[in-house]
């Protein structure tokens, strides 16, 4: 009987815990070591996650001292380890609100990896005493899913170059011009803007979402893709130095854009300079480069890439001299020394609009045919959309935005907006992350913004609650965004202002 107790045991920890870990895995991109950051980050941020080991750790030791019966130590204590140890971190749901997850055939494949590692970690560790093995697995549980995703991915790798080749030979069937944008932000916004204006001239196909991966562009080239198409606006996202020169040898671009470099995932690239690098991996097989020379360091790139023969358009959103300038403020935007009167919509960043043009130049849409399609350039999903609450109040969707820049300006907008409609200036938002060194002062700063602009600070969650308040201590704060939403909305009344900043997934804390 208490063999086959313990056997049970070991047979159903890793299944049951395994539907957590699978599912942080699966939101952090299957990149291993995100795994046991993510279980770290709940460690510092929100100590009580860590209760459910501590009464383990506790009861295990307290259990000699109480009784020596065998009934006790094999049965009641190994039990409620067991239950304790499917909890930590205390929070983090096994069932995503944000995200459920999705049992595609990579994650049953990372599944079957997962059990193999655990149950050989659980048999190994169950020669000392099988409570001491369950605390030490649910312990290293994080670290075990990020060695299954070292070991699975040089097999998914296999497994997906079939989708990759049928890609590539569909490119080189249909044959379109291929324009690649990447940028630290406003990559999405600005591959809409440019499909929006070169639609004027062409047929054009821009990869869906936030399709910016190896993977993700293949399935955009071989789901949408059709016979006819003559330009194809490839979104090229990056997580470490070399994923987009890969992308770029598999996808050619004719035309290369950098929007911006920024401290987005600065935490994963390890400084500004490898972002850098990696960002300019982009224009090292386009023929023509699209780059704001406003950024010094884009500007010596674009001088780098005259010299080697490519053909550069410089762009600029701050009156720099380039062949493309933009100016919001006079509403103008000059290619060369032509220069039309423009109504430029929405809240969109002006560099995304002057790359956006660049390349629509590069691709020899004329000014005369771009003007007319600035008065009224598509808004990206969740970045600076405005709503209104059926209350009266506007609601200013920003929650994809999670760079310092990009969150300065977004409160900018929504406090100028708030003031002209005389109504209280709310900013909810979690923070942002992926920062590195400098997260706890980003978010400090941006929180200070917020109540030099006279703003209210709802906070929610922990991850980034110590900076917030201590650049808004009257700040609020929040467990969750439905909470903090609803305070908003009726603190915002019929005449409010309500600006979602950055939403993180319910895996962090």
């Amino acid at each position: 009987m208490t063999e086959l107790f313990a056997w049970s045991i070991i047979g159903l920890l890793p299944v049951i815990v395994g539907v957590k870990w699978l599912r942080v895995a699966q939101r952090e991109h299957y990149i291993a070591g995100w795994t046991t950051r993510i279980a770290l980050g709940w460690g510092r941020s929100r100590q009580v996650s860590w209760w459910p080991i501590i009464a383990a750790v506790a009861i295990e030791f307290m259990s000699s001292y109480i009784s020596t019966e065998s009934w006790w130590t094999s049965l009641v204590v190994p039990t409620a380890v067991f239950g304790l140890a499917l909890w930590w971190p205390w929070g983090l749901r096994f069932r995503g609100t944000s995200s459920p997850l999705q049992w595609t055939a990579r994650l049953r494949r990372l599944a079957v990896v997962w059990l193999v590692l655990s149950w050989a970690t659980l048999l190994s560790a169950s020669v000392l005493s099988l409570s001491y093995a369950i605390v030490l697995f649910a312990f290293l549980a994080p670290g075990i899913m990020d060695v299954a995703l070292m070991i699975a991915r040089p097999i998914e790798r296999v497994l997906s170059r079939k989708w990759l080749v049928a890609a590539q030979k569909k490119l080189r069937q249909v044959n379109p011009r291929v324009v690649a944008i990447t940028g630290s932000y406003g990559k999405t916004s600005t591959k809409g803007y440019v499909a929006h204006l070169v639609a004027t001239k062409y047929s054009v196909v821009p990869s869906p979402a936030s399709f910016n991966n190896l993977m993700g562009l293949a399935r955009a080239v071989n789901d949408k893709l059709t016979p006819g198409t003559e330009v194809f606006v490839a979104e090229m996202g990056v997580y470490g130095e070399g994923e987009i020169r890969q992308l770029s040898k598999s996808f050619p671009p004719d035309i290369a854009a950098i929007t911006t470099i920024g401290e987005a995932h600065l935490e994963r690239m390890g400084s500004r300079e490898a972002i850098f690098r990696a960002k300019s991996e982009i224009v090292e097989n386009a023929k023509t480069v699209v780059l704001p020379i406003d950024d010094p360091d884009l500007a010596a790139l674009a001088s780098r890439c005259e010299s080697e023969g490519k053909r550069v358009i410089r762009v600029s959103a701050m009156g720099a001299k380039a062949d493309v300038s933009v100016n919001p403020a006079k509403g103008t935007v000059a290619i060369g020394a032509e220069s039309v009167p423009v109504h430029i919509s929405g809240v969109g960043h002006a560099v995304n609009v002057a790359v956006a043009v660049g390349i629509a130049h590069a691709l020899d849409v004329p000014l005369a045919a771009l003007a007319p399609k600035l008065g009224n350039l598509p808004t990206a999903a969740h970045r600076a959309e405005p709503q209104q609450a059926p209350s009266g109040a506007i609601i200013i969707d920003d929650s994809y935005n999670a760079n310092p820049i990009g969150a300065a300006r977004a409160v900018e907008g929504g406090s100028a907006m708030a003031k002209g409609r005389k109504g209280p200036f709310i900013v909810v938002t979690p923070g942002m992350i992926e920062l590195g060194a400098v997260q706890f002062d980003r978010n400090r700063t941006l929180s200070a913004q917020v109540a030099k602009a006279g703003g209210e600070l709802f906070v929610v969650g922990y991850t980034n609650r110590t900076a917030l308040v201590a650049g808004h201590p009257s700040a609020q704060v929040f467990a969750d965004r439905p909470t903090a939403m609803a305070a908003a909305l009726e603190r915002a009344g019929a005449s409010g202002v309500i600006l979602v900043e950055n939403d993180l997934p319910d895996h962090y804390a």
